[in-house]
């Protein structure tokens, strides 16, 4: 794992309480998942979101799913923050 990934499961634990090893399985489970498509993309949103116990607006999940379909996901922390704030 190099230092930007452990950055980013540090900081998720730090912020959702997730345990990085239930990350894990969930990265695991999509590893040949097409994120093109928009229902995989939908469902793996809804189970991080229910592994954090945390409630998340269709306008939130919307916008995330498209974020990654359209392959315009941000890939630093400030940016990842301000797109999950919003």
């Amino acid at each position: 794992m190099n230092n930007f990934q452990k950055g980013l499961f540090d900081k998720i634990q730090q912020k959702s309480n997730i345990n990085p090893d239930d990350v894990y399985k969930a990265a695991d489970s999509v590893k040949n998942a097409d994120f093109t498509d928009e229902k995989t993309v939908r469902q793996l949103v809804r189970h991080l979101a229910k592994i954090a116990n945390k409630p998340i607006s269709k306008e939130k999940e919307d916008k995330i799913v498209q974020s990654i379909v359209k392959n315009n996901m941000p890939m630093d922390m400030q940016s990842l923050n301000q797109l999950f704030k919003k």
